[in-house]
Parts: structure tokens; sequence; C-alpha cells
């Protein structure tokens, strides 16, 4: 039974798959075909589910950190969140002193629905306001620079993740796929 659930997980991340079925995806649940080498395909499925459930115990990603710090800021504060992705530079705008460096290109590749995962990890340690005014005056007590050195930890983690399920879904576009008659 796990062998057929990480088999069922590769299936679903086959570029390939998605690619063809896109439509149907939208619309219904999805038809798993039965592809040759199934041991292969496990492998992978199984690879892919233990970076993405285990995140936090891969090896981080060897980027650099560049820190300007601002001498125009006062003293005891902190430096103001920007938290943007710029991939075509392989750059991530930490704050107004700090960037990381060195991500490859291909990190922003793995997608978490509509965006990147490393657009994902920042937009979920942006600082948000609540509308209600209740909840923003007793509660909004979040502080991105209390959370900036286990976020920036964590991208370099999703960086490593990343690449590596690219790599993968990526050995799995080159198949050659002749003579494969894919039943759903």
């Amino acid at each position: 039974k796990d062998t057929i659930f990480t088999y069922v997980y590769a299936v679903l991340h086959d570029p390939v798959y998605r690619e063809t079925y896109a439509l149907n995806l939208k619309r219904e649940f999805p038809r798993i075909p039965f592809y040759p080498d199934f041991a292969r395909w496990s492998a992978w499925g199984q690879a892919l589910m233990d970076m993405h459930i285990g995140y936090e115990d891969v090896a981080p990603w060897p980027v650099e950190r560049v820190e300007t710090p601002n001498p125009k800021r006062a003293e005891g504060t902190s430096p103001k969140p920007i938290l943007k992705s710029l991939p075509d530079q392989g750059i991530v705008r930490i704050d107004e002193d700090t960037q990381i460096t060195g991500i490859p290109l291909e990190a922003w590749d793995y997608r978490l629905g509509n965006r990147s995962a490393i657009d994902w990890v920042l937009d979920q340690h942006k600082e948000k306001t609540p509308r209600d005014p209740t909840i923003r005056e007793k509660f909004n007590t979040y502080r991105f620079a209390d959370y900036k050195e286990s976020m920036i930890a964590l991208l370099a983690k999703v960086v490593r993740v990343s690449v590596d399920t690219v790599a993968i879904t990526q050995a799995m576009r080159g198949l050659d796929r002749t003579g494969w008659e894919v039943e759903g």
C-alpha cells in the first residue's frame, strides 16, 4: 500500500502528466496511469515525500548572506522588512540590511499552487495588520525582526527542497516515453 501511495505521489508530480491532463485535473479527480518501471516511480515518490514532509531536516542550500547595515538608522531599531524575491538575479531581499544570494534559478521552478515555494515562505512571514480593531489591539504581536533568523534558515532548506524536487521532476520529463500506453 505504501509503495502504491509513493508511486501515485510521483505521478502527480510528473510534469508531462500535469501538462497532458491539466484541464482534467482542474475539473475532476486525477486518473492515475500505470507507467512502466513502477519501482523507479515509487522511489521518486518516496524521495519527494521524504523531502516535502521532512523539509525541516534537509541540509540547507549554501546561500550567501549579504549584510549592508544602514548607518542612518536609529540605534536599537530594526530594519524595515522587504521580503521580496528577485528570481532573475538569484536574490531574496529580506530587509533593508540583509539579502540572500546564491539561489539557483531552478529553485523558483518548484511551485506551490501559483507561486514558488520561496515566495510562499516570504509571504507567510510578512507583517499583516488584522482588520478587526479588537484583534489588532490585543493580538497583533507579530514582528518580523523576532523571526528573521529562523526564516532565513527555513529559506535555505526550502531552496534545497525546491532544487532537489526540480531535479527529480526534470528526470521524469526526460524519460523516453515512446511505446507507453497511458491508461488511467
